[in-house]
């Protein structure tokens, strides 16, 4: 068995996952298994912040659910879960907010930011103890290392924080968890503004590669990404930023260098890069959706196997969370 432990959570934001979605973080959870005890969840408890209506969550999380299979997640090597099938994630969520300083909660930057988008009378409390449901979420299951992009450091941080403190008030309780650095892929930007990064929030319907649309829509995004005036294929971000996110895409897909793509095709015109792209992301969707689909066809299977995913992380919840209540002084 694998030493050390890791765990992440995908927040079931969407009916699909989108290419960044898979390239950022999927596929490099799938390469972790069997090196590590791998953990992955489903965060619908931190999507209750965005007050989803009921019917909307409980489909997207079962669309979640097949999609992360789909992409790699092998319940039998992982065990995958839904956070709200687990009640210690709450239950240690109250303890360790009690240890959170209002200052250090305040000073976090997601919440700085969409508080002032939202204004105070719109912001709620969940959006504000977000990060300690966070740090539950990690510390429940002693994990060692947490793969995360930039936005999530900080709250990594909060969570180290309070494993520290805890330690040392209680004795050893948490294992301190490390910051799992995935391998870059480059930046996967929107096709029609790359300037911004390719997400759901702040993606156009054009812009984003959803990776449950058909085939040929995602095909006819491609054709209409942005690249610019000139004709010449080389990577260069700052310049050309629509061509360098086509040569990226090809590239992080293929596993290879993105100078390599470049010289490959620098011979070519525009269409022969939107040709290329559109080849390499219908080799990833076209099985994806398949298999998204066949398991959406099997709701009792998905429920089986998320039963037995919860089983299992609540074998290993339930002793942290025994473990702090009897350092708490709670019976």
């Amino acid at each position: 068995m694998a030493s050390e432990r890791v765990l992440s959570l995908f927040q079931p934001t969407g009916d699909s996952f989108h290419l960044g979605n898979y390239l950022g973080a999927l596929r490099q959870w799938a390469s972790m298994q069997g090196e590590y005890e791998t953990f992955f969840g489903i965060a619908d408890l931190h999507s209750l912040n965005e007050q989803p209506d009921p019917e909307v969550l409980r489909h997207r999380v079962v669309r979640s659910a097949a999609q992360m299979i789909a992409g790699g997640i092998d319940p039998e090597r992982s065990v995958l879960f839904l956070q709200s099938a687990v009640p210690e994630h709450t239950q240690l969520m109250w303890a360790l907010s009690c240890y959170t300083g209002f200052g250090q909660a305040s000073r976090m930057t997601q919440f700085k930011d969409k508080s002032e988008r939202r204004g105070s009378e719109t912001t709620n409390v969940g959006l504000f103890t977000y990060p300690v449901l966070m740090a539950a979420d990690i510390l429940l299951y002693q994990a060692h290392k947490v793969p995360v992009g930039e936005d999530q450091r900080q709250h990594l941080e909060l969570t180290r924080d309070l494993a520290v403190r805890f330690n040392g008030r209680y004795g050893q309780t948490f294992v301190v968890p490390e910051p799992h650095i995935v391998k870059s892929v480059g930046r996967i930007v929107d096709l029609q503004d790359p300037t911004i990064k390719m997400s759901k929030s702040a993606s156009s319907p054009t812009g984003l590669i959803e990776l449950l649309d058909e085939p040929k829509v995602t095909a006819k995004k491609i054709r209409s990404a942005v690249t610019d005036s000139g004709r010449e294929i080389v990577y260069d971000p700052e310049n050309k930023p629509g061509v360098s996110n086509l040569l990226t895409i090809i590239a992080a897909l293929r596993g290879t260098d993105v100078a390599a793509v470049a010289e490959e095709l620098a011979g070519g015109g525009y269409g022969d890069l939107k040709k290329a792209a559109a080849q390499v992301v219908d080799e990833l969707v076209v099985p994806f959706r398949a298999r998204t689909f066949a398991l959406l066809d099997d709701p009792a299977e998905l429920q089986r196997i998320l039963a037995r995913g919860a089983e299992r992380a609540r074998e290993v919840a339930s002793v942290t969370q025994v473990d702090v209540y009897r350092k708490l002084g709670l019976l």
